[in-house]
């Protein structure tokens, strides 16, 4: 394993772990609603759910989505009922000071979305199928990409904690916490799109 493996791994891993999807928009309202310390947990619920798919996906499970296209039809019904739940979830959540912390998805919720994830089994499986090195190296190399994609998710994650905690400063009413909130569902939900297409 050279820099001609890691460099586009460490690319890989930026842009699918870094773009918008289901963990992002859930760690940006965490960030708000919560605060960047008691959004922690939730973060790394999701790098370790993520790494917990890629672990599966190394090990031989995402030979089996590929073998029954039926499974994958699936995982993409109960993902997008998920997600409308969680969109639901964030929709709902009130303004920060005036409700309990247990009104936002906690961690376990977070950890259970990576199962159902769409996009986070593509990332496994394209990053497993992708980058591991054939014979005596495949462990050593699935090793190297679930240390990079653990990484490469807390920092990309914690951008967008900080992001909603920077969010939490501007937002200033509770309307504006509604609207905020409302609209943290609207593109949970709008994440749908992204597992159909």
């Amino acid at each position: 394993m050279d820099l001609s493996w890691f460099l586009p791994l460490l690319g890989f891993a930026l842009v699918t772990c870094g773009t918008p999807g289901p963990n992002n928009m859930l760690l940006t309202a965490a960030g708000a609603n919560l605060g960047v310390r008691a959004s922690l947990p939730m973060l790394l619920s999701v790098v370790s759910g993520l790494n917990l798919i890629m672990l599966a996906t190394a090990c031989g499970l995402g030979a089996l989505f590929e073998a029954m296209p039926a499974l994958h039809l699936a995982l993409k019904l109960i993902g997008s009922g998920y997600l409308l739940w969680l969109a639901w979830q964030l929709a709902q959540a009130g303004v920060p000071g005036e409700r309990n912390v247990r009104d936002m998805p906690h961690w376990l919720q977070a950890a259970c979305l990576q199962w159902v994830n769409p996009k986070g089994w593509f990332m496994a499986i394209s990053a497993i199928g992708g980058f591991t090195l054939a014979g005596q190296h495949y462990f050593v190399s699935a090793v190297g990409i679930l240390l990079t994609f653990f990484l490469m998710g807390l920092l990309t994650g914690l951008f967008w904690v900080l992001f909603g905690a920077q969010v939490r400063r501007w937002i200033k009413s509770p309307l504006g916490w509604r609207r905020f909130n409302r609209g943290m569902g609207i593109l949970t939900a709008a994440c749908i799109f992204m597992i159909w297409l």
